[in-house]
């Protein structure tokens, strides 16, 4: 199952209080609400899943360990047990100090933590040819976040990290989004006794573009053009993320109409070649200074 941030669900952030909580799940149910959608199994969906985040959200124990554990919030008493059987097992085999730089920071993957711990049956420590213990843990897993520009995202682009003291190259898709997170399994801290490596988990910044918005795929612009083009009609040039482009204004174009230019959009995640649209609205810019002379021809085309 898909991890799903209750968060970013109720559009609210991590340091919210209750109240706020309260007030964006009012909204949001309003909105979403199966009898203001009749028939539209999106907004079903969306209901289904911020009825699930309010629960847990709203609720201070439950909020408590999804911020601790995330994803696996509700193994979250097991884990703790578990973790616990552990230093027990540490104390008696190793005098209490064998693993101490062993422990599960926040983030861990939890399943692969118990699948490491009791093996596939949950049957208890794994034995080695003499019948003791094998001690073998899974590294800890390492986070690290990305700042990418928008016209960065939208390019396929290698990236260098620097983990563990280790050189860690990867290449970027086009299209990644504002908080999207990637694994790179086993390039996160050294195992212990053998232990699988910890994985690296990579989570994308983008921040707001001064002349894009970004909505999913789409992309929306502004661009200004004076009254003469507005009125008359005429040929621009539209920036665009992969350069500029001439557009034809028709005339009598109004103030604040938008026109779409299909594929000039965001680069669709891993779909090479597809593009979503780039939706450009007009500015109409009113001419200022004008001279008395101007202003007669004005009076002229506005009595005739």
């Amino acid at each position: 199952m898909a991890y799903i941030d209750y968060y970013k669900i109720l559009g609210v952030d991590k340091s919210a209080t209750q109240d706020d909580i309260k007030k964006a799940y009012r909204k949001l149910a309003r909105k979403l609400h199966p009898d203001l959608n009749p028939g539209d199994k999106e907004a079903e969906r969306k209901f289904k899943e911020l009825n699930e985040a309010n629960e847990v959200l709203s609720n201070p124990e439950n909020r408590t360990k999804y911020d601790k554990y995330g994803e696996n919030w509700k193994h979250g008493d097991e884990y703790e047990k578990a973790q616990q059987q552990q230093r027990q097992y540490q104390q008696q085999s190793y005098g209490g100090d064998g693993f101490s730089g062993a422990d599960f920071g926040e983030g861990e993957d939890f399943s692969d933590f118990f699948q490491s711990m009791f093996g596939g049956g949950g049957g208890g420590f794994g034995k080695n040819s003499r019948g003791s213990s094998s001690g073998k843990f899974k590294g800890q897993d390492v986070h690290a976040e990305l700042n990418l520009n928008l016209k960065d995202a939208a390019q396929t682009h290698p990236q260098t990290f620097d983990i563990n003291g280790k050189k860690v190259r990867i290449t970027i898709p086009a299209g990644v989004y504002d908080g999207q997170q990637i694994k790179l399994k086993g390039h996160g801290s050294p195992g212990f006794n053998g232990g699988p490596n910890g994985d690296l988990y990579i989570t994308f910044n983008i921040p707001v573009d001064p002349d894009f918005e970004r909505i999913g795929d789409d992309l929306k612009t502004k661009v200004s053009i004076d009254m003469y083009t507005a009125v008359l009609g005429g040929d621009i040039k539209v920036t665009t993320l992969n350069g500029s482009v001439n557009l034809k204004v028709k005339p009598e174009t109004q103030n604040g109409t938008t026109v779409r230019l299909k594929g000039k959009g965001f680069p669709v995640y891993k779909k090479e070649g597809q593009a979503g649209d780039l939706f450009v609205t007009y500015e109409v810019k009113l001419p200022t200074g004008l001279t008395d002379r101007q202003k007669e021809l004005f009076e002229q085309l506005k009595n005739s």
